[in-house]
Parts: structure tokens; sequence; C-alpha cells
């Protein structure tokens, strides 16, 4: 890439001329779903200027102690909550949010009530925070039929939803997003405050060289996971061993698996027999984009995305990447399978 030619162009890719693009494809569009995604874009944004600022706010005393007005510094997380569910309210085009910091959906008023359903966790990995590693917002979009919303009208598959992504607040600002049409990375620009396209079109390579797990749970994991992961470190076939690479941050993880292939692991084990990341908004939107971007994303017994959720903050066991790379795991669980 040449990066001296790139600082020149004019002709910029930006995320809102990108949606309204794809909007000029649907001619009975109204654009309400690209008026919420700039909603989203702008929530993504203040965090991200949040997120930077974080280390340095708490550096200076600021963070947990009461500002002039009496009100009290909040964490992070809590405030990306906050920024979120503002956003998506006063977007005018949603009815439901479903949000990792609440435990009750938010019903939006039907005064302000559009026909959008959102999912997200306003900060994966926010206890990387003090030590300056990647975390990031994911988020996905369901549609409600012209009725009052209820639950039900979030707990359905993720095969249902209509768009997905993530932003990652990390040495750069990155947004990748699909809307069922592919996938692809937007980059922040802070002298514009402009998020570039700079990953057009991303494909995970078929298969990977990186598997990522936390292995520090290997004495309570089962039968597959263990026989892959040892297959990872010590191929019988001549190949060369996989590295291993584990942020503990998904986002941070799935966005590298994404980008150079391999394969993101958090099985269930004795202690979690769900696993621990939750189907809503952390499996079904990284399921999505995995599957647009080429690859796929397993629970251990079915295909991620055709898991019915019976509960807002359900888990589950999710093994996504390269197709090759997951078709290996899925042959591991049907051999266990078959031999009970």
């Amino acid at each position: 890439m040449d990066h001296s030619a790139d600082a020149h162009r004019t002709d910029l890719m930006t995320i809102t001329r990108f949606v309204l693009n794809e909007q000029s494809k649907h001619p009975e569009s109204r654009g309400d779903f690209t008026i919420l995604l700039s909603h989203i874009v702008l929530g993504c944004k203040f965090v991200c200027s949040a997120v930077s600022k974080a280390g340095l706010a708490k550096l200076i005393g600021l963070a947990g102690e009461t500002n002039v007005q009496g009100e009290e510094q909040k964490k992070l997380d809590v405030l990306s909550n906050d920024v979120f569910i503002k956003a998506l309210i006063s977007s005018g085009r949603t009815c439901i949010l479903v949000s990792e910091e609440d435990e009750e959906a938010t019903f939006v008023e039907p005064s302000n009530r559009g026909k959008y359903c959102v999912v997200f966790d306003p900060l994966d990995g926010s206890s990387n925070i003090d030590c300056g590693v990647s975390i990031g917002t994911i988020f996905g979009i369901y549609m409600v039929d012209g009725h009052d919303p209820t639950i039900e009208d979030v707990l359905q598959p993720g095969k249902n939803m209509l768009a997905a992504g993530y932003c990652m607040y990390g040495s750069s600002c990155t947004l990748v997003l699909s809307t069922g049409t592919g996938v692809n990375g937007f980059t922040l620009d802070p002298s514009l405050g402009e998020f570039i396209l700079t990953h057009p079109d991303i494909k995970i390579p078929k298969k990977g060289k990186i598997y990522s797990v936390n292995e520090g749970n290997a004495k309570n994991w089962d039968g597959p996971t263990t026989k892959y992961v040892e297959k990872c470190k010590f191929p019988k076939d001549g190949s060369s061993p996989k590295s291993l690479r584990y942020i503990g941050s998904m986002v941070a993880d799935v966005h590298r698996t994404l980008l150079y292939g391999g394969i993101f692991l958090y099985p269930g084990d004795k202690k979690s027999p769900n696993g621990k990341l939750r189907v809503l908004y952390e499996v079904f939107p990284m399921s999505f984009l995995m599957e647009q971007a080429g690859g796929q994303a397993f629970t251990g017994k079915i295909r991620a995305l055709d898991l019915v959720p019976k509960k807002l903050h359900e888990r589950s066991p999710i093994f996504l990447g390269s197709y090759d790379d997951v078709e290996e795991i899925k042959a591991l669980y049907a051999a266990e399978a078959a031999a009970k």
C-alpha cells in the first residue's frame, strides 16, 4: 500500500457515503436504517474519544470523584452504555434495546419508536482499559414487523439479523460492519472526524495459522477442544504447528482472526458448561460477520446463527474463524457424538 499517495487521496469513501450508496440500491428504502447507523457511528466516535482519555482522566484524579455539578464521574463502561442508549433512542428508529450493562431490555417510548431492535455490548473487554489493551463495542440489529414490540422480538436466531458490527478502540479506531452483503472495515481519521473505508470487502483466509483460546482453562475442557488444541500444537501430518495469540478482549481477538485467518475458541467447560460469551450481543454479531466474510461459527452442537436464545443474557460456547479450521473442530465434535 502506498501510504504517501494515500495521504493525498481526495476521493474518500466515508461510512456515511458508503451506507447511502448501499441505500440507493434499495429504491423502497426510506433511509431509516441509514439514520440508525449514523447514530451508532456517533456513539462509537464518542466512546473512542472517552477511551483515549480514560487513563489521563484517572491520572489527574477525575475518575470516581465528583465534578463541579456534583455529578459523580462515571466509569467508562457505564458512560459508554449511557451514550449508546441515548444515541439509539434519539435516532427515533429503535423500539427495543438490549445492553450487556442492563439486566432488562429497554423499550422505547411509543412517540419515539421505530422498527429496529439493537442488541449491543457498549464496551467489551473493559477490564483491559487500565493496561492499554484494545477494547470495543459490539452490536447487532434486528427488524420488528409493525406490531407492539415484545421481548420475543429480540429472542430470535442470529440468522435473522439485518446487520452486525463492532468498533475497536486500539492503536486506531476501526469499525467493521456487515449489512448482509459482505464485510467492510472503516478507520476513524481523527483529523476529519470521519470513518474512512480502509478494508473493503474483507474475506477471511480459508485456513489460518493462528489459534486463539484461554489455555488457562485447559484442565476443564471437553474432549474435542482438548484434541483440537493438541493438534494445533503437535500436528501429526508433518505440518507446522499453529501460533497461539490470545488477547482476552473478544473484539481484538476476532478482529485479528478476521484479517489474518485462524480460529477463535471460547468453549464450554466443567466450570462454565455454556462458556462465557453472551449469545445476543457477542456470539451472534461476531458469527454474522464471520459468515459474511466466508468463515464459519459453531457452538459445539450447531451453527451459531441457528441458535434460538431463551433469555436476554444467555451464554454459549463458540468456535469461529476460517472455514477449514472450524470444519476440523466440527469433525471432532461429530466423532465424539458418534462414539456415544
